[in-house]
């Protein structure tokens, strides 16, 4: 059974988007079989890999809104994630179509609640899950969080607020409720400039703050992440040398170690 893996935060910016991007292409390259649930209305993630004409275009009933519309869901029972042309990375693509369904108060939205969490069981051929999610902790966010089985908080070192994080924090212990599996993955530092004393002293306070939590790994704002993704590569297959690609890998071996030694725990227990 796939691990899944949700990116959530209620800030833009963060790096979600681009980090489910470039670390997919890490995975693939390792010889699993990744699938992309593009949560968030604006489907950025979708447009990464197959631009924003096709993307924009699509009917709903080929995007993860007919997961939460009966009528489209009906008439698409199977819903296939869509291919990519990077061997072993698959998307189930989201636009505009989305948006109507990403409601706040989420927990009042009954079944629905369960929705794309019914398909990820149910989906099959797939090593890992990764479910970007909207800048916000409506909907979409919510029912990735029952979905999955670990989350990760990108925070680009700047605008410094633990009162975001708290919150973020705290919807991850609702979401618990419905899904007691969920586990808090990392917080991983995302778009810094180690040069920038400004950027140092923030990875420093989040340290402090959240310790062991705080992923070793550092995403930095790289040139090379942007150029492969205009080139709707992840930057392992664009740039495969690069520091940027490098770092990327970094990442999804240190997830893959926490989510083992997670595992062994729970066994122990």
């Amino acid at each position: 059974m796939a691990v899944t893996i949700c990116l959530i935060n209620q800030k833009g910016g963060c790096g979600k988007s681009s980090t489910c991007f470039h670390l997919a292409g890490h995975f693939a390259k390792s010889g699993r079989n990744t699938l992309l649930i593009d949560a968030d209305p604006q489907g950025s993630l979708s447009q990464g890999f197959f631009g924003s004409a096709v993307v924009e275009n699509l009917p709903a009933g080929e995007t993860l809104a007919a997961l939460f519309d009966d009528e489209q869901y009906c008439s698409t029972p199977k819903l296939p994630p869509a291919e990519t042309t990077t061997t072993g990375i698959f998307v189930l693509r989201a636009n505009q179509t989305l948006a109507p369904f990403n409601r706040p108060y989420p927990e009042a939205s009954g079944m629905l609640q369960y929705a794309l969490r019914e398909f990820v069981e149910q989906v099959i051929g797939y090593d890992v899950i990764l479910i970007d999610c909207p800048p916000n902790l409506y909907q979409c966010s919510w029912t990735a969080m029952v979905a999955a089985d670990y989350v990760v908080i990108p925070v680009p070192p700047e605008d410094f607020g633990t009162q975001g994080l708290r919150v973020v924090h705290q919807a991850i212990d609702q979401a618990q409720l419905l899904n007691p599996g969920l586990r808090l993955l990392g917080h991983l530092v995302t778009r810094c400039d180690s040069r920038l004393l400004v950027h140092q002293s923030y990875e420093r306070k989040l340290r402090s703050l959240y310790g062991e939590t705080v992923l070793a790994t550092v995403i930095p704002e790289a040139a090379a992440f942007k150029v492969a993704l205009s080139s709707r590569q992840p930057v392992t297959h664009y740039s495969p040398a690069s520091r940027a690609a490098a770092l990327t890998s970094e990442l999804g071996v240190e997830l893959l170690e926490r989510i083992g030694s997670d595992m062994l725990a729970r066994r122990v227990a």
